[in-house]
């Protein structure tokens, strides 16, 4: 008997019903059955289903005589199910990745529970995914498993069967079932939720509930949406067979008015021509229905409620038309206040321009204004350094106050301060572009120091490439360019790249990247400091994973797993994982699934890549420009290719990066696995191709590039600089299993035996 039956009534949903199925027979969680009824549908969903029937015997295809709607199509499902507990998903919805296992994991820490609600959250067709904003009622730190009392919210989440896992043994004794008609799920949630004896919950989601534009109930037009009457009359029908259940009458009438309300202010459920009577039948049903002490007028939605008992439409209407006017109202005047605010802050702008420029104000940026980090930060601390005379200032938002260094002053952008730094700084320095609305000042001094070295097309290379220059303006970009004074280089190929792609009148500094500097300066007390920070215990294998951001893809979920790669590597390893940079988000946002093994750590928002690279052991990446930065430190990389045609042709590509790679390359997730469990990873074969990289794509990192950068541009020496170290000569942090070898030999009687240092990278 499996321990999930899963059942997916199907009707007019054949171009959603693959990725349906395939997200319940793909779940990690493999003890389950699948039924897919088939509602007569006239499409092709009934040959899909026995198609997936045919190859997963995991599946069952029932074909139903007639078109009978939802409710008895899960029925049918129901009469067919075997599992200890019922599922319920609609043919064009989705389960998350690893939502069965959370599921059997809760349910398995909660004592069998009648009913388990979990959470969803809406998709569009644009890619948003939004969850339900009533998530925070399903937090593990409420009450423990019990009848709904315990959690008497959970009455205002949306009334749907399908976000619930249920008992089938207590479907069975309660004699659940769902009734004709539309809003079936009505007098199916509320007796299920009110009738267990135990009721758990799930703080995650589970489900990826499709926001359709054409083809839902909840967009179509129809007096059909009258059955909400009907559903809600076997709801309070059921509470007068079920006495006991007599103090929920207030709260289930509640959410009764404001369900049928909710339909009749809809602008598309009801026909224009049945308003009236949708309304009078409001009407009818509180007063029929209302409980006493259901809520005197004028509060929680009473005012509201009595005009509809009073069947005054019209009143109700005007009412509701004088609240939207308000709102209209409100919004206009909040809009005027920004544009106002706006205004106020060009003139400022503008004034400060004809001030003189400030010799001695510097001021940083990096990435759109994010926090302390990448080449900006490594030149303001050297800028501090070296040229103290300076003032320097780093533009962030208050959530990222807290990368700052002490002593260095905040701007908040767009702000008063912030346009007068502006207009007044001599010097500016960005990874990316300052607003539009930024005019160089004769005397200003501009620094432009990308991101990186490019692997995948920049600037203008981007124009042939479909994905990566939609909606793109390259005048303005040009524009922007046209104000670099200095344009930071890491090596010959950047060089090359950056002024065919942005070209105009700067000076090119080809110095190596600053922000890499660290990696060759750090100790091995920073090694060890690092890893005890991220709570890596001592001799795990950390490896850090760094995929990058695919131009062509809504949303984001890489290619290769990282709770696969954590389960199947084992506690030896430690999964990083680091969302790119354009999806910064924990969780699902930055493409993971909830359930994630103890041994895979989220540090997408850790401030500094450059701490992560020293904490780890190796580095796993597709196309990230941070294999660059990596083959500083000598420490292995593997690079897995698996989508790289698509990729390259979304993006382009100055590289052939699988020709010439850092390390050994996997072309899929099983090559990747067996590349790190056989030890292939750090052999001599990654060693030699780690060396060869290193020598073509890191030739000025030697641990001072922002000195040289702060001398030519902050104090003008362009004679002088520091020479570049030899390669040979140059000494990178050590790594981890180095570090500790060095941390022992520092205890009392301790020795450091470099002889028995492993390989770099080994």
């Amino acid at each position: 008997m499996p321990r999930f039956s899963v059942i997916v009534p199907i009707h007019l949903v054949q171009a959603h019903l693959h990725e349906c199925l395939e997200s319940v027979l793909g779940q990690s969680f493999t003890d389950l059955e699948l039924i897919a009824v088939d509602d007569r549908s006239p499409d092709g969903c009934g040959a899909i289903i026995d198609s997936f029937a045919a190859r997963d015997r995991r599946v069952t295809a029932v074909h139903l005589a007639e078109n009978v709607g939802l409710g008895r199509a899960r029925n049918a499902g129901i009469a067919h199910a075997t599992g200890d507990y019922l599922l319920f998903l609609d043919g064009d919805d989705a389960l998350t990745p690893g939502a069965l296992r959370a599921v059997a994991d809760r349910l398995a820490g909660t004592a069998e529970p009648d009913v388990l609600v979990f959470d969803y959250a809406r998709t569009y067709w644009d890619g948003r995914v939004a969850r339900n904003r009533h998530a925070h009622l399903l937090s593990h730190d409420g009450p423990p498993p019990g009848p709904l009392a315990g959690r008497p919210g959970l009455l205002r989440l949306l009334p749907v069967a399908w976000n619930k896992a249920y008992r089938r043994e207590f479907v069975q004794r309660r004699g659940l079932s769902f009734p004709p008609g539309w809003y079936e799920d009505v007098p199916w949630t509320y007796p299920a939720l009110l009738g267990a004896d135990t009721v758990a919950v799930l703080d995650r989601v589970c489900v990826h509930y499709r926001q359709r534009r054409r083809g839902s109930i909840r967009r179509t037009t129809s007096t059909r949406h009258f059955d909400v009457f009907e559903q809600y009359e076997r709801l309070f029908a059921f509470l007068d067979r079920h006495p006991v259940h007599d103090p929920w009458r207030p709260a289930l009438f509640r959410r009764m008015a404001d369900h049928l309300l909710l339909i009749y202010n809809s602008p598309v459920r009801l026909p224009r021509s049945s308003r009236a009577a949708y309304f009078k039948r409001c009407g009818l049903a509180l007063r029929r229905l209302r409980p006493e002490e259901s809520g005197r007028p004028g509060r929680g939605g009473g005012s509201r409620r009595l005009l509809v008992r009073l069947g005054a439409r019209h009143v109700f209407d005007a009412v509701r038309a004088a609240g939207a006017l308000r709102r209209r109202l409100r919004s206009l005047a909040e809009g005027a206040r920004r544009a106002g605010r706006a205004a106020a802050l060009r003139a400022h702008y503008r004034l400060q321009r004809h001030r003189p420029l400030d010799p001695r104000s510097a001021v940083f940026a990096a990435d759109r204004y994010g926090g302390y980090a990448c080449n900006p930060a490594a030149v303001e601390t050297a800028v501090r350094g070296l040229a103290p005379h300076l003032r320097t200032a780093w533009i962030t938002t208050a959530e990222h106050a807290g990368t700052l260094p002490p002593g260095v002053r905040r701007l908040q952008p767009d702000s008063p301060a912030y346009w007068t730094a502006l207009a007044r700084a001599t010097y500016l320095v960005n990874n990316v572009n300052f607003p539009h609305a930024y005019v160089k000042r004769p005397g200003q001094v501009n620094l432009h120091t990308h991101q990186g070295t490019p692997l995948g097309h920049m600037g203008l290379d981007v124009q042939g490439d479909p994905a990566a220059s939609a909606g793109r303006d390259f005048a303005r970009m040009l524009a922007h360019t046209d104000r670099w004074d200095y344009c930071l280089s890491a090596n010959p190929h950047s060089s090359v790249v950056w002024e065919r792609a942005y070209p105009a009148g700067y000076a090119t500094l080809e110095y190596g990247q600053p922000r890499n500097d660290v990696l060759l300066r750090a100790s091995a007390d920073d090694v060890l400091r690092l890893r005890a920070a991220l709570g890596l215990p001592e001799g795990v294998t950390a490896l850090l994973y760094a995929p990058a951001h695919r131009d062509h893809r809504h949303g984001f979920r890489p290619a290769a797993d990282p709770a696969r790669l954590g389960r199947e590597l084992g506690p030896g390893f430690v999964i990083l994982y680091r969302a790119p940079r354009e999806h910064p988000d924990r969780g699902c946002a930055a493409g993971l699934p909830e359930d994630l093994p103890g041994n895979v750590l989220d540090v997408s928002a850790h401030a500094s890549v450059q701490e992560l690279c020293l904490a780890s052991d190796g580095l796993i990446t597709d196309y990230a420009s941070l294999m660059f930065d990596y083959s500083v430190l000598d420490r292995p990389v593997v690079v897995h290719a698996e989508d790289r045609p698509a990729h390259g042709i979304a993006r382009g590509a100055y590289l052939d990066i699988t020709a010439e790679p850092p390390g050994l390359v996997a072309g899929s997730c099983d090559e990747l696995l067996d590349i790190l469990l056989t030890g292939a990873w750090r052999g001599p074969l990654s060693t030699r191709l780690r060396a060869a990289f290193r020598a073509r794509y890191c030739p000025w990192d030697d641990g001072r590039a922002a000195e040289r950068v702060v001398r030519r541009v902050f104090l003008g020496e362009p004679g002088g600089l520091p020479p570049v170290m030899p390669p040979e000569e140059r000494r990178p942090a050590p790594a981890p299993e180095q570090a500790r070898a060095q941390a022992r030999a520092q205890e009392p009687g301790g020795v450091y035996d470099q002889t028995r240092d492993p390989a770099p990278g080994g």
